[in-house]
């Protein structure tokens, strides 16, 4: 028998997710606590009326903050160097070398 650490983000009495990483589990709950604060930040904007569409929003800006901070000017965007342009490509280049041999 097999002994299985999970750790379970909850809220509300509510599981939201199931983890095997405690670093994992940890983003996750950060993620959904940002989301809550952005639901309160638009909710109080007046803008959108729905409640739903409000949380959506919400979470969906919270799993993209590194994109909304880059796009809000708060965070600079990666400088893409020669060195990110290759590793990009190495997985490219690997899936071409795997395709060739089968």
């Amino acid at each position: 028998m097999a002994v299985i650490t999970r750790y379970v983000v909850e809220r509300n009495g509510v599981e939201k997710m199931t983890f095997t990483s405690k670093a994992e589990a940890d983003a996750y709950d950060k993620m959904l606590d940002t989301a809550d604060e952005l639901t309160t930040f638009l909710t109080n904007s007046k803008v959108l009326a729905d409640d739903t569409v409000t949380e959506a929003l919400a979470l969906y800006m919270a799993q993209q903050k590194d994109e909304l901070l880059i796009a809000l000017g708060a965070k600079k965007a990666p400088a893409k160097t020669d060195k990110a342009a290759k590793t990009a490509a190495e997985p490219k280049a690997k899936i071409a070398a795997v395709e060739q041999a089968a």
